[in-house]
């Protein structure tokens, strides 16, 4: 099976990698290699390389930035996946799209669901729901998964609280926003079992339960076993240019009717990520310098 994966050098790009390099053979593309937001660019590449599937994680991610750079990310979060869709579905490829809980305004007081109405709040969000539209209407072999909190490999908010952790005494945290952290590692085991299947569609996939992000970084250190004062703040003592939805728990329903779900609970799923961390378990090869001393010797991997 021949696999092509967009923004490989991200968090989940290069857990797809971990995971797959073995067993399939994979075609790894960066924003340097191949920008999804040039149709032409994405339809010559798909149509050179014919892959089985293309799973998409690149993105435009930063929510603040996004309100300065609407363009930008309107670019990449729309126009890119806008591109994919038509690029696979000309090539008879099955597209894997992640989008996000930021679709959701947060007003809820349950999980959201595949089918609750999305009212994004920011450029970001807007962006990203957009992408989601412009896929659904090509009609092609197509699945969305909506996932949250995404961490996983070197840039996240659990390394992120380690690092200040080795220089602050006392670390401030919002605990007034609800989520899921989700483990790349977990949502790549959901990729692999859906791509593999028919059933297209838009399906959640984050770990399961939920925290605040203050519960989120008293668990990271209650399982590192770091001194840390942490001190709880509402969203108002953080001030950020987007207001950020205070509640987006997704219920991964559809994942779990068709069998799907995968997804360990939230803080299992933390302490295995912590775990392999520190034993060194994790591989993020995926560097520009990489490219030559890696690909000779993977008869299955190819980079471009």
């Amino acid at each position: 099976m021949k696999i092509l994966v967009t923004g490989a050098k991200g968090q989940l790009g290069t857990e797809v990698y971990n995971q797959f390099r073995h067993t399939y053979e994979l075609i790894l593309h960066d924003i340097e290699t191949l920008d999804i937001s040039d149709f032409h660019a994405v339809n010559a590449a798909i149509g050179a390389i014919r892959p089985d599937i293309v799973i998409n994680t690149a993105a435009y991610t930063n929510v603040d930035r996004a309100e300065d750079e609407p363009e930008l990310a309107f670019k990449a979060n729309s126009a890119g996946p806008h591109n994919l869709a038509i690029a696979c579905k000309n090539n008879k490829a099955k597209l894997i799209h992640i989008s996000t809980d930021d679709v959701f305004e947060g007003a809820n007081e349950v999980p959201y669901q595949e089918t609750d109405h999305t009212i994004p709040i920011s450029i970001y969000g807007k962006s990203r729901l957009l992408g989601e539209k412009l896929i659904q209407h090509h009609e092609g072999k197509y699945i969305i998964l909506r996932t949250s909190w995404l961490y996983g490999g070197e840039h996240n908010f659990v390394k992120t609280m380690l690092n200040l952790a080795e220089h602050k005494k006392e670390i401030s945290v919002v605990a007034d926003q609800f989520g899921t952290p989700t483990y790349t590692k977990d949502l790549v085991w959901v990729i692999e079992a859906l791509m593999h299947s028919e059933d297209y569609g838009l399906y959640h996939a984050s770990n399961n339960g939920f925290c605040s992000w203050y519960d989120f970084a008293c668990e990271i250190f209650a399982i590192t076993e770091k001194n840390v004062k942490l001190r709880a703040i509402k969203s108002a003592e953080y001030p950020t240019k987007v207001v950020r939805p205070k509640y987006v728990v997704m219920d991964n329903k559809l994942l779990k009717i068709r069998s799907y779900d995968a997804m360990r609970p939230w803080k299992e799923a933390l302490k295995d990520y912590l775990t392999a961390w520190r034993t060194s378990k994790l591989r993020w090869p995926l560097h520009n310098q990489d490219y030559q001393r890696i690909a000779p010797g993977c008869n299955n991997m190819l980079y471009y």
